[in-house]
């Protein structure tokens, strides 16, 4: 059985257009151009969302049934999660929520999975980061920083780097998971013969982006709930 070379094999980040800004070269790369196809699709579902609810009627239609069952899960989730911190959260999470689902989901429309990029996921647990920290400040004062001395002064560089490695973990899970999918669906595309290239990779897709993407979305969320509610109390 004849394979197609190692050279077809189409999984990296790659440059789609250049420009000068600032005296640099910059590039628009396949994960810029995934980013903003989903802000976009994700921007569009909101805009008919916030009218069909407008218009809503007592016998609601396909759509609103679909958007109330996802507004109502995701409040479940953050309500079961975050107890009588989740009103302050909701938006967020639902936000993050959606957001790393459809770019999780992207290989399904022929996008290159943007969370197979450490860059995307890594800014998202700078965002958990920074929130993280901002809560423990505002709830704790100055001993959120001064519980990291505790219960030794001596465990202080062991503790910071618990704080560090949290949102680090989070992004290079998601990205370790997506991006195994990422390449797994490169190799079968770049390296199969052409008859095997019909039907059969709808079941890795249903793997590696339906079903890997909405738990690595679920865990995300959790995570980001879980780290911000410890520093509620």
């Amino acid at each position: 059985m004849v394979v197609a070379s190692a050279n077809n094999v189409d999984f990296m980040i790659k440059g789609v257009t250049k420009f000068q800004a600032f005296g640099q070269e910059l590039w628009v790369t396949t994960t810029e151009i995934g980013l903003s196809i989903v802000t976009i699709v994700i921007l569009i579902i909101a805009v008919m969302a916030n009218r069909k609810m407008k218009q809503a009627t007592e016998v609601p239609g396909t759509f609103q049934n679909i958007v109330e069952l996802a507004v109502e899960a995701l409040d479940n989730l953050v309500n079961g999660t975050m107890g009588h911190n989740a009103k302050k959260f909701v938006n967020y999470i639902g936000t993050i929520f959606i957001f790393i689902l459809f770019c999780n989901i992207g290989g399904l429309f022929g996008l290159r999975t943007p969370t197979g990029d450490f860059g995307v996921t890594f800014m998202l647990g700078v965002f958990t980061f920074c929130i993280v920290q901002y809560q423990g400040i505002k709830n704790h004062g100055i001993g959120h920083l001064t519980s990291m001395f505790k219960p030794f002064p001596v465990l202080f560089p062991i503790n910071l780097i618990g704080e560090i490695t949290n949102p680090l973990s989070q992004a290079l899970r998601l990205f370790g998971n997506m991006m195994s999918g990422v390449v797994i669906m490169g190799l079968w595309y770049g390296m199969m013969p052409i008859f095997v290239k019909i039907g059969i990779p709808s079941f890795l897709h249903v793997y590696c982006d339906v079903f890997s993407g909405c738990i690595q979305t679920y865990v995300f969320c959790m995570l980001t709930m879980v780290y911000v509610n410890d520093k509620m109390d």
